[in-house]
């Protein structure tokens, strides 16, 4: 087994360092610099060259472990159950091209195709949210847990809109229309990644989506997780990384996946 925490202790000066070069170029970015991937899936110079830059730092901390990275992923058919470190670069792209102040660095790393380290860095607020299997999640030093809110009635919850597959549209908005009446509210940050971040740290009581990759979740499950949450598919699986969906939560996570279930067949 790898030395997790030598591994963390040295990645997360690069996730940080990546997060601070991101946000220095957010005033560097043109029109012509943004390029299209597929419908409403963007991308710019700065994905690519902060994807580059973590492949090249986190090789020479863990050049045992392979990479799937949103940038140059193509087929997830390979994945073994080696280390694998699983990379967004910048989540929330869309956001930073607009300069909305919501995108985040995502890194995180699997074994036997699930997350053992997760880091999560939002650079516009200097959080850097991290977890290694069996060691507790943390947020800038200080240990940090989901919420204990028991009901979803008095719940602020988390998702994200679909944006390029609306063939799921119809029950998903009618999801959505039950949990605008059960619940404080619902947050759409346009981030996955901080979305399972502020879930971790108790700022949502829970969060889920689907037709996510898993560059999106990887490090936000192990940090709910490690933070004394629960993060399934929708049919309550563990198969999250690979699978497109995730529902994570605190205590309302039974409540939560019970409602969600009632207008989501798989």
């Amino acid at each position: 087994m790898a030395d997790l925490a030598k591994i963390l202790e040295q990645s997360l000066p690069v996730v940080r360092e990546t997060g601070q070069w991101i946000q220095s170029m957010v005033n560097q970015i043109a029109i012509e610099h943004i390029q299209y991937k597929g419908k409403n899936d963007l991308v710019s110079f700065v994905d690519q060259t902060a994807e580059a830059r973590l492949k090249e730092s986190l090789s020479n901390i863990f050049p045992e472990a392979g990479f799937i990275a949103e940038e140059s992923a193509s087929d997830f058919s390979e994945v073994g159950d080696g280390y694998y470190w699983v990379i967004d670069p910048l989540d929330g792209t869309t956001n930073f091209l607009h300069q909305l102040p919501i995108y985040a660095v995502s890194v995180g790393l699997i074994y036997q195709k699930q997350p053992v380290l997760g880091m999560i860095y939002e650079p516009n607020r200097d959080e850097l949210f991290y977890a290694v299997k069996g060691a507790g999640a943390h947020l800038n030093g200080l240990p940090i847990q989901v919420s204990s809110q028991p009901t979803l009635e008095k719940s602020l919850l988390a998702t994200g809109f679909p944006y390029h597959d609306f063939s799921y549209q119809d029950k998903y908005l009618t999801l959505l229309k039950e949990l605008m009446q059960k619940s404080h509210g619902l947050r759409r940050m346009g981030a996955a990644a901080i979305d399972l971040a502020y879930t971790a740290c108790g700022r949502f009581e829970g969060f889920f989506e689907a037709n996510l990759k898993p560059w999106d979740v990887a490090a936000g499950k192990i940090i709910i997780e490690e933070a004394g949450g629960k993060v399934t598919n929708f049919s309550g699986g563990f198969d999250v990384i690979f699978t497109g969906q995730i529902i994570g939560a605190g205590a309302i996570f039974e409540e939560f996946l019970g409602t969600l279930q009632t207008h989501w067949e798989n």
